[in-house]
């Protein structure tokens, strides 16, 4: 009885470890909490693994209520599916962290590793689904993400069709075993029923001419929760695979986030029926903080494979491109000077 009223406090992993962070800052040197129990003295009553777990966390906003109170959040798509990037991008400072299972190489263990990761830091973990349908997205759920991103959403009908794939039934078809996975910290967690569907966030990519024809309307369907853009297969389904900053395609994005947009506006005013929230992919032709001032209002500004290419390049060039003139030889004070200018990585 003791364990189950305590549990019924604690929230599952990827929702409780989900704490708004603070701009990065020099992290300060200090312990890690031990993660071990204390020794229990006798005549102690024994401490449940629920309670402990609920002394150590705490509820925090979720993306949507993060949304709603004005945010706008700045992520990062993880392809390598490697968590030691993982941990490093919720250390840098991102708000959240997309688990790309579309174009990423890993499955779910790959993703459930980078899930760990995440939650460690307190960083909400988005898995984007290799397909739209419900066994992918029942398989996503159970590990206990933030939200959900379902790929190349093209009719409200298939977007209901999403939604419907991430609620239990009467409202949904999404399979029940929420007393033995993960993301109901594997049956401690008796909230997790009530409030799974209200707090995972449903994120519905439109990223075709068809879809972009009826954004509006994909917007407008009961629980989708974001409209992410996606103008790298907008411009493929135009014609322009080559060009995805061609005037046209952009010209089409523009169209289709006024829509979503100004409908967010009315909706604001009038607080009638659903709207979603826009999202959408930085590129090399419209940079995320170019996102961020047309109002969007979450952005992915990198990928994590991306960024890596981008400074081994540079480091190799940076490399092959030094000169020195034969006979030419730094002195052993330059040397010295050298030494205390470096970033003190390396140790004597």
């Amino acid at each position: 009885r003791a364990m189950a009223a305590s549990a019924s406090a604690t929230a599952s992993l990827s929702h409780l470890l989900l704490a708004r962070k603070p701009d990065p800052a020099p992290l300060p040197s200090r312990r890690a909490p031990a993660l071990l129990p204390l020794p229990r003295r006798r005549g102690q009553r024994p401490i449940s693994a629920a309670a402990a777990a609920s002394d150590l966390l705490s509820a925090a906003p979720s993306l949507k209520s993060r949304l709603a109170a004005g945010e706008t959040l700045y992520g990062l798509f993880l392809l390598s599916f490697s968590p030691t990037l993982a941990e490093l991008a919720a250390l840098a400072g991102y708000d959240y962290v997309v688990v790309d299972m579309e174009h990423g190489p890993g499955g779910v263990p790959e993703a459930l590793a980078c899930l760990r990761a995440l939650d460690a830091t307190r960083t909400p973990a988005v898995i984007r689904l290799p397909e739209a349908g419900p066994i992918w997205a029942k398989k996503a759920l159970d590990l206990g993400p933030a939200g959900l991103m379902v790929p190349a959403v093209e009719s409200p009908a298939a977007a209901a069709a999403a939604v419907s794939h991430c609620r239990y039934p009467p409202r949904g078809v999404r399979g029940a075993a929420h007393p033995i996975v993960r993301a109901s910290a594997y049956g401690l967690d008796d909230s997790y029923l009530s409030r799974c569907e209200d707090e995972t966030l449903i994120i519905c990519q439109v990223e075709t001419a068809a879809g972009i024809a009826e954004v509006d309307a994909i917007a407008a369907v009961d629980g989708v929760d974001v409209v992410q853009m996606g103008p790298l297969d907008l411009s493929a389904s135009m014609g322009y695979l080559w060009d995805p900053g061609n005037r046209k395609v952009r010209a089409r994005l523009r169209e289709a986030e006024k829509k979503v947009l100004d409908a967010r506006k009315k909706n604001v005013t009038a607080s009638d029926g659903n709207v979603a929230y826009l999202g959408g992919f930085a590129m090399p032709n419209d940079p995320a903080e170019q996102l961020k001032l047309r109002g969007y209002h979450m952005v992915s500004g990198a990928v994590d494979i991306g960024m890596f290419r981008k400074a081994a390049l540079e480091d190799v060039k940076r490399f092959k491109e030094a000169v020195m003139e034969i006979g030419e030889e730094e002195g052993e004070e330059d040397d010295e000077k050298k030494d205390k200018e470096d970033d003190g990585y390396w140790s004597e």
